[in-house]
């Protein structure tokens, strides 16, 4: 098996990522080392944006500034403001119409309470992720895609509000998952901009979505070249065959 840093490296090359690939863990205890964060943060999705730096751990006192976040990640042993804080949430976005009641069963929770979520960056995960997130462009987004669906194989759903619910979509699913992200998200992370979107990939599999993700940018980029040619062509007043185009393709590369 490849190590987190060769796989963090084929993605960020591959793909051509700003960010590099962040690691997700859940788990029960925090290994040695590993600093808890110190600081406050409006949201859970901050720490995303704030692993680039270096692997922390969080515990449920970190993310109660979001309860939706509380929520997603089942934190455990919240405090007593969290159930309160939840419902005077939900009855704003209720009020709103953006999650009504018969909404909430389709946000993704995890199935299990978690004591503490570690971020770092995947090539310096302390421990197996759960999940791998990517903050990825719409050209890099239909790379994985394609990748994706060969490894699922399915349609990955395309999430919206909330976007921490990215990660239990991801584990409960074991499917790679594309969040749009959601206003509070894109408000709280730069990284976040308008034309960027989010994937968390199944740490178990991820060895698998690396490979089709490094053989299918290397052919997209040989058939944006093939459509690039053939287009010049035609604009030309060209008719060529497919075979005509791929002849003009093989003779620019050996040139």
């Amino acid at each position: 098996m490849s190590s987190y840093s060769d796989l963090s490296q084929k993605l960020q090359t591959s793909l051509n990522l700003t960010i590099p690939p962040i690691s997700i863990c859940l788990t029960g205890s925090v290994p040695e080392g590993i600093p808890m964060y110190d600081g406050v943060v409006p949201a859970g999705c901050s720490f995303w944006e704030k692993a680039v730096h270096g692997p922390f751990a969080t515990a449920t006192p970190d993310h109660e500034l979001c309860s939706i976040g509380v929520y997603t990640h089942n934190m455990a042993e919240p405090s007593s403001n969290y159930k309160p804080e939840l419902e005077t949430v939900l009855n704003v976005l209720n009020n709103l119409e953006y999650v009504r009641p018969e909404d909430l069963s389709n946000i993704a929770k995890l199935e299990y309470e978690v004591n503490y979520v570690l971020y770092s960056p995947l090539e310096s995960t302390p421990l197996k992720p759960d999940v791998v997130l990517l903050f990825a462009q719409s050209q890099q987004s239909l790379i994985i895609t394609e990748s994706v669906q060969q490894v699922d194989p399915s349609t990955p759903p395309a999430l919206g509000r909330p976007a921490c619910s990215i990660v239990p979509q991801a584990i409960n699913s074991k499917q790679a998952v594309l969040s749009l992200g959601c206003c509070g998200a894109r408000a709280y992370l730069k990284s976040l901009s308008d034309e960027v979107a989010l994937w968390a990939l199944p740490g178990e599999r991820l060895e698998q979505y690396v490979s089709r993700i490094s053989i299918l940018a290397k052919a997209n980029d040989t058939l944006s070249q093939f459509h690039r040619i053939r287009h010049k062509n035609i604009e030309a007043g060209g008719r060529p065959s497919y075979q005509e185009s791929l002849n003009h393709l093989e003779k620019l590369s050996k040139s």
